[in-house]
């Protein structure tokens, strides 16, 4: 399976943290909360927690403290659309392709909930044909990139489509409020909205770098659900956001990353490029330890999440962008992401 087109989005409005600090403090919300509430807010707005601007799908700051079910639906149902099938009519173009020729559709969201889902949104956005096979993936947070690249491959390799645009989106924002949790909190200071896509296509393109996907690996651990998931209050997605979760995602990733090249034949020294999904500078930080990488190795990770956020599950597509653009060495390629699961997920590539 080849990449032959990538494109993202992101709303058109960038937010510094400095901005974001300012606001919050004017708002109800903020003198509901208590003293070590308004602490968390302060360090993680203002500390360098390695994010400097995210793009959110707001008018104004003050949105955001404008809650109620309704009213986070109606933000998810007027954004990722238009963010998925921007980001999609980029990644054809990049690919040289036409609308008319996407055989399969695979869409992963976690941060809203739509039926018919939103592959039927972007499908008539884009004028799709009417016999593309659409697939709507939920539920694994943002690690789901991964999975929905393993789905592309399942697909071109058994000939079911010769050609899949596969794009993760999420509007991070229609799952933000403020409350005395900690992981609640956290969330609203890290997350930012997007979309990444990718063109799938059984052989490669033409007078561009090839990039080839050649073999990944995933790990469930069903025991450490609770460490990073949605819930359900009032009506509203709950981000649970623990501690652990800079370990367990560092600890897992090692562990694809070692039984894939194993299996691959390939060794840890040969792999040039890094595509790795930044949780936050904590997450970060521990995986370059784990992994034993340097910052230089990480810089195209730090680099989206300093501009972007965590953008959750589109965040390794603008990485791989970024990298692609910026001319990185070819060779050996890694892919890491991890989410709601708790699992993890790798892919070892090649670039020429």
């Amino acid at each position: 399976m080849f990449f032959t087109g990538l494109g993202t989005a992101t709303p058109p409005k960038r937010y510094a943290q400095t901005e974001c600090w300012k606001a919050v403090q004017t708002t109800p919300q903020f003198e509901r909360l208590n003293l070590r509430s308004r602490a968390i807010l302060k360090k993680v707005l203002l500390a360098n927690n390695g994010i400097q601007t995210r793009a959110l799908s707001l008018d104004s700051l003050e949105e955001v403290f404008e809650v109620s079910p309704d009213i986070l639906h109606a933000r998810f149902v007027k954004h990722a659309p238009a963010l998925a099938t921007q980001a999609a009519e980029r990644a054809l173009n990049d690919a040289g392709l036409q609308p008319a020729d996407v055989d399969a559709l695979i869409i992963s969201t976690c941060t809203g909930y739509l039926c018919p889902g939103l592959t039927s949104y972007v499908a008539q956005g884009l004028d799709l044909r009417t016999d593309v096979l659409a697939l709507d993936l939920v539920g694994q947070g943002c690690g789901a990139a991964m999975p929905n690249l393993r789905t592309a491959e399942a697909f071109i390799r058994s000939s079911r489509a010769a050609r899949v645009l596969s794009i993760c989106v999420e509007v991070c924002s229609a799952a933000f409020y403020l409350d005395n949790d900690p992981g609640v909190l956290i969330s609203a200071c890290l997350f930012g909205d997007g979309a990444g896509a990718a063109v799938l296509t059984a052989l490669p393109q033409e007078n561009t770098r090839r990039v080839e996907w050649k073999a990944a690996g995933s790990t469930l651990n069903p025991a450490e659900r609770d460490l990073l998931r949605f819930d359900q209050k009032n009506g509203m997605l709950r981000n649970i956001l623990t501690p652990e979760v800079p370990r367990a995602a560092a600890r897992s990733a090692k562990k694809i990353l070692e039984e894939v090249l194993r299996n691959a034949k390939v060794r840890r020294d040969n792999i040039n490029g890094w595509i790795l999904h930044a949780g936050g500078r904590d997450v970060l930080i521990a995986l370059r330890n784990e992994l034993e990488l340097t910052e230089k190795e990480t810089w195209w990770s730090a680099a989206i999440l300093s501009e972007l956020g965590n953008l959750s599950s589109p965040f390794v597509y603008h990485v791989l962008e970024r990298t692609l653009s910026e001319n990185a060495p070819g060779g050996w390629w890694w892919m890491s992401s991890f989410g709601a699961g708790f699992s993890c997920h790798g892919a070892l590539m090649q670039v020429e």
